[in-house]
């Protein structure tokens, strides 16, 4: 059974079969990416602009902070900041498929970078870690099928948008809730619930004193190195500790490869 449905998925077309690999992300891309269309219009992006910052970003949680940091008249440089850091984690990511990526070009392996996000790259993981005749080049493809479904989907959110009066109070709350969602997920042991905590302080006390939101980003950068100074302690001196329970290094490790090899 499982043979025949390989060899007829070998009969479609080459578009068809990137399509099928990429259509649980591209459907769910549809109702975010239209949300995400207006926001960014009723934050001052018209058709042009909604477009290119689609291309050059490929970030839901990006774009949604850019609509709600412009739309409170942020510094461009707190966007830039809180942007970088933001984006940061796909270093982590990019790092677990790069060994799947061996001998393609610089080129090739900035592209694959600049249209990967959270979805393909789970994508793209999985299809590597099960099918061993997908390509670098069918990956990237899958990227951008996603891609271009995310930006289609901005597109017309964006012309919703000039159609229609959207209050700006909603780019707070649809992105206060994107975040909380985020964050929610990721509530996998104590040391995270911790450092959460501790961010939300972090975050009131320098707001306070810059008086703007580059006290956010100063904020992340305090927490992300109490986490992981936090963190390094504990996995020196006791890594068996229930604080790092559920946590691995999204790269992977000799140690989970060892764990993966016993279980």
């Amino acid at each position: 059974m499982g043979k025949a449905v390989a060899k007829s998925r070998a009969k479609l077309p080459y578009w068809r079969r990137i399509l099928d690999a990429s259509l649980p992300v591209d459907l769910s891309y549809i109702p975010i990416g239209l949300a995400c269309g207006i926001l960014l219009h009723a934050s001052g992006f018209n058709v042009w602009t909604t477009l290119m910052v689609s291309i050059m970003v490929f970030s839901g949680g990006a774009q949604f902070l850019i609509a709600s940091l412009l739309a409170t008249n942020a510094p461009m440089l707190s966007v830039i900041l809180m942007m970088f850091f933001l984006e940061l984690r796909y270093a982590l990511l990019g790092s677990s498929l790069s060994k799947y990526l061996h001998g393609e070009s610089l080129g090739f392996t900035a592209l694959f970078a600049a249209s990967m996000n959270d979805e393909n790259y789970a994508l793209n993981y999985l299809k590597f870690s099960t099918d061993k005749k997908f390509t670098p080049r069918e990956a990237l493809h899958v990227e951008h099928m996603t891609l271009v479904f995310w930006t289609i989907s901005n597109i017309i959110g964006s012309l919703i948008g000039s159609a229609i009066n959207i209050d700006l109070t909603i780019v707070h709350f649809a992105l206060t809730a994107l975040f909380i969602y985020m964050i929610v997920v990721q509530l996998k042991n104590g040391l995270i619930i911790v450092i959460c905590i501790l961010s939300g302080f972090l975050a009131a006390f320098f707001m306070v004193l810059t008086k703007s939101t580059l006290g956010l980003v100063l904020s992340t950068l305090a927490a992300s190195f109490i986490g992981f100074a936090v963190e390094a302690t504990i996995r020196k001196f006791n890594p068996k500790s229930g604080w790092l329970k559920s946590m691995k290094n999204p790269a992977g490790s000799p140690e989970d490869a060892e764990e993966d090899v016993n279980d």
